[in-house]
């Protein structure tokens, strides 16, 4: 080893320097290692703030798709209230709500789902209506068939309950509509014949009245041939009696058989005069005996019974004086909400009926 190198064997001139070289090169490393050591530091703090941004980003992110979830669950929520209950309020709500989705395709789906709450409520509200007006005139069926129409455009499964009843209902007042129109021309048939059997009974008895009439012109007037007949008759026996008794005298007794014998021929036509006399005068009696009779018969009044069943039982009656009154209170009965409401679950039936009193 060089004695040279080795601060034993240096002078103290040497060492004073050697010593100053040495502080100023611990010095350097101190200050290096120092310098070192707060870059170090500096970096861990920027490296810190680093991840504590990022871990702040993070967060807020996490936050946000959280916020977003929960306002997409709100809207789903709502959304569903509206189209169990599409009322005012609940639609109003759900589209409050979807204001709050960032999401820009859920905020479309969500937005599309309420026009289609909108649009099936308006159907709902079109077939009611529709319904309603056909049931108020079961017998129009252009109203009955736009009905049909409009239900028939529910294709919702949340109208489906409300389908389902708007259907019976038109099935009731379809029914209801059938049998008045059968009850009706049943009627009618029935008035008809009716209207026939009576002209034919007014024409048989203006007949029966001429002919009446004309029976006892025809008594009168055999009657009357009678008497006359009586009369000659007597006036030619009398003549003959009085020719044979003062003319023939007894001489003649076969001539004046002969005179009786006509004579008496001409009583017996007499004779039958009479008898038909009497045959057309019983029958003129006994005809104004039978019309004597029919004067005291009676009289009866045609009343129409309106009514309608509930399973076949007849539950509404009224004894109307005409066929028009005693159908609009069948029609106004069958049509009201009493009757429709037990449609539901019951047979319904009606009808008119003919009585005399």
């Amino acid at each position: 080893m060089n004695k040279n190198l080795n601060p034993l064997n240096w002078t103290k001139k040497q060492q004073i320097i050697g010593g100053a070289v040495a502080i100023v090169l611990i010095g350097g490393v101190t200050t290096g290692i120092v310098n070192h050591a707060n870059h170090q530091a500096k970096e861990r703090k920027i490296e810190a703030l680093k991840n504590k941004k990022i871990k702040l980003c993070k967060a807020r992110a996490e936050k946000a798709k959280q916020l977003e979830k929960s306002n997409e669950a709100d809207s789903k929520k709502l959304l569903d209230i509206a189209e169990k209950t599409p009322t005012d309020k609940n639609i109003k709500l759900a589209e409050d709500s979807i204001l709050k989705v960032k999401n820009a395709e859920v905020k479309k789906a969500f937005d599309n789902q309420v026009v289609g709450i909108k649009n099936r409520v308006k159907l709902e509200i079109e077939a009611k209506t529709a319904v309603s007006n056909y049931q108020k005139d079961a017998m129009n069926q252009d109203k009955f068939k736009t009905a049909q129409q409009a239900v028939n455009k529910l294709t919702s499964s949340y109208s489906k309950g409300l389908k389902d009843t708007l259907n019976k209902q038109l099935a009731t007042s379809k029914k209801q509509a059938d049998d008045s129109t059968k009850a009706q021309q049943a009627k009618s048939a029935s008035d008809s014949k009716t209207k026939v059997t009576n002209t034919n009974k007014e024409q048989s008895d203006s007949t029966g009245n001429t002919t009446n009439n004309s029976n006892n012109a025809n008594t009168g007037t055999d009657s009357q041939s009678t008497v006359n007949n009586d009369v000659a008759s007597g006036s030619n026996s009398y003549g003959r009696g009085s020719q044979n008794n003062y003319s023939q005298g007894g001489s003649n007794t076969s001539q004046n058989n002969s005179n009786s014998g006509s004579s008496n021929q001409g009583q017996g036509n007499n004779g039958q005069s009479n008898s038909n006399s009497n045959s057309n005068s019983n029958t003129n009696t006994g005809g104004n005996g039978s019309n004597g009779g029919n004067s005291g018969q009676t009289t009866h009044t045609t009343k129409y019974l309106g009514w309608v069943s509930v399973d076949g039982v007849r539950k509404y009656t009224k004894m109307c004086d005409t066929v028009a009154e005693a159908q609009s209170y069948v029609d106004s009965t069958v049509n009201s909400a009493e009757v429709i409401n037990l449609g539901f679950d019951h047979s319904i039936g009606y009808g008119l009926d003919t009585v005399e009193v």
